[in-house]
């Protein structure tokens, strides 16, 4: 009882109510700082949508907006307490300092990411050459771009290996040229093998009349006489073009008596002098 006489309420009363208006300070800080982190991250995401920004990107930096904002508002309420958040800071900034040492390969893969959807190099859908592989484009994540092979095999590439190397978009053009080379014997009517070149290029609906096919003697080599020839097709139509144009072309020279010449040696054997 003596020791409960010897307390100084008063003191205790205003102890509490102090350190009560921090808690409550703190709750209010909380509370309201949650709200103004939702609303800021949701109208920073509602700016990169109206910008048509990647909705991969739109949901990575509306997360890392929302954390940092919290970790603001956390820190404010702490200091409300009286609590010395210096050291806090110090903590956090040795343990972001670790955790990227420790991820270094990982976030240089995110930072990839950000690189990819903000340059729009390819998209979902492209057939792309990048990181050593090429295929359509499946998927774009923080992490790795996902590819379809033509052969049905998904390659998983590391997003710092895409942007670390050539990308070449096969998708990007509405139209693309398709190339071939055709050689002849020396023996083969010249004229009439470059006419059948054209008319075999014209035939194809397929290829588009601007620019104009184009064939023309490019080489007279060892074995051959060798025509190129060149046209513009749809992205979609490359390889369908490519191919049926060399079968075309073979059956069609066949037909006419028209050549190709495959690589060979003339050897020529002199007679030894008469003793």
């Amino acid at each position: 009882m003596e020791f409960i006489n010897n307390i100084d309420w008063n003191s205790l009363a205003d102890m509490g109510m102090v350190y009560g208006l921090k808690i409550i300070g703190a709750i209010a800080i909380l509370v309201i700082g949650k709200w103004i982190a939702r609303a800021v991250t949701n109208v920073t995401k509602k700016g990169m949508e109206r910008a048509k920004v990647e909705p991969t990107l739109v949901s990575f930096i509306g997360s890392l907006v929302y954390v940092l904002l919290m970790i603001v508002v956390i820190l404010a309420a702490l200091n409300n307490l009286g609590v010395n958040t210096t050291s806090f800071v110090a903590i956090l900034g040795a343990a972001g300092l670790a955790v990227g040492l420790a991820l270094q390969g990982t976030l240089s893969n995110v930072g990839a990411a950000i690189l990819i959807i903000l340059f729009r190099p390819f998209k979902v859908g492209d057939f792309v050459e990048a990181g050593g592989t090429s295929g359509v484009v499946e998927e774009i994540n923080m992490f790795s771009t996902i590819f379809k092979t033509g052969d049905n095999k998904v390659v998983i590439v590391p997003n710092s290996s895409v942007i670390g190397g050539n990308i070449v978009n096969y998708s990007a053009k509405e139209t693309r040229r398709v190339d071939w080379t055709f050689g002849i014997g020396y023996d083969d009517d010249l004229k009439l093998a470059k006419e059948t070149l054209e008319k075999i290029l014209a035939e194809d609906s397929r290829v588009l009349k601007d620019p104009i096919p184009f064939v023309a003697v490019s080489e007279l080599a060892d074995s051959s006489v060798n025509f190129v020839a060149r046209v513009w097709v749809k992205s979609g139509d490359y390889w369908g073009v490519y191919f049926d144009t060399i079968e075309k072309v073979k059956l069609v020279f066949d037909e006419k008596g028209i050549s190709i010449p495959y690589p060979q040696m003339d050897v020529h054997l002199d007679k030894p002098a008469a003793a």
